[in-house]
């Protein structure tokens, strides 16, 4: 059974798909999971499937839309804000606090992509988050910094910043807004197995959703994207962390990265042939994270 709703987040509205466990009562008290989608995507897509299969197994489960984008509330639109996002998912944890039959001591969070990072970010500072899965896991400041696979040199990053700066300068003087896509809109011999599956994803309809139109501005994004880092602070994060990805992943770097810097607290389990995207929604990925994810969040929650 699933529920739209919507709850507060400071000034903004957010919206969300509230999932309740198969023959939900009321007068139960049942834990329950924040889940965050990643960059560009919505709620309707792997975030909301995950938080379906997690209610299936006897969670309260939670996928909303990100401020700035989605069905959510937020001026100015297509933004990815970092620090933003994870401010979302204590919001979250706010709401599901206040519902009668969620036991706000058996909160959890869970996230794919960069919502993994998000879901990480917050649960290092939120202690009322008791444990944080996660799929796919990447920090976004780094794949922004460093490239998807790590290699990007800081001549490059620079060169970012540089581009940043100039536009920056022609939209104070009035010129138009740049916005860039998530994942590549054209394909070619150079882009990573990852981006390709990316773009099946979500430009195709396999996954493609409306709101979900990967655009985001460009400016203002970036500068908040690279100044950020969702395992910053990680000694702060003693909480048990499950790292889901796959074998084939180029993002995979990023979870192992994580799991050296907190290893007595953290699990890395690999999927063996998954990459990137397919652990979003192909069935025989999602069912082997599922089965890593339940037991987890039944022991921790």
């Amino acid at each position: 059974m699933v529920q739209n709703i919507e709850f507060p987040n400071a000034t903004v509205t957010m919206a969300g798909d509230l999932f309740l466990p198969e023959n939900f009562s009321a007068d139960q008290y049942y834990p329950a999971i924040v889940c965050v989608h990643p960059g560009g995507g919505v709620k309707e897509q792997t975030a909301g499937l995950y938080a379906e299969k997690l209610a299936a197994q006897g969670f309260v489960t939670l996928a909303f839309d990100a401020s700035h984008q989605g069905e959510s509330g937020g001026i100015p639109r297509r933004l990815e804000d970092p620090f933003a996002r994870v401010e979302d998912v204590r919001a979250a944890v706010d709401y599901l606090s206040t519902l009668d039959y969620v036991d706000a001591d058996r909160i959890g969070a869970f996230g794919v992509c960069a919502g993994g990072g998000y879901a990480i970010d917050a649960t290092k500072t939120d202690r009322r988050i008791k444990a944080a899965g996660t799929v796919s896991p990447v920090d976004i400041g780094a794949t922004f910094c460093k490239g998807w696979d790590g290699s990007l040199p800081l001549e490059a990053q620079i060169a970012t910043l540089d581009a940043v700066a100039a536009q920056r300068a022609i939209e104070v003087a009035g010129g138009d807004i740049a916005e860039i896509a998530y994942v590549p809109e054209t394909l070619d011999a150079t882009t990573p197995a990852d981006m390709v599956e990316a773009h099946e994803y979500y430009r195709t309809p396999r996954a493609q959703h409306p709101n979900s139109d990967n655009r985001m501005l460009f400016t203002a994004s970036v500068t908040r994207i690279f100044d950020y880092d969702a395992f910053a602070g990680a000694e702060f994060l003693t909480q048990p962390v499950l790292l889901v990805a796959g074998s084939a992943a180029g993002s995979l770097w990023q979870a192992e990265r994580l799991n050296k810097r907190i290893p007595e607290n953290t699990d890395l389990v690999l999927v063996d042939g998954a990459g990137h995207v397919g652990l979003y929604d192909r069935p025989e990925y999602v069912d082997q994270a599922m089965a890593a994810l339940t037991p987890f969040f039944v022991a921790n929650l």
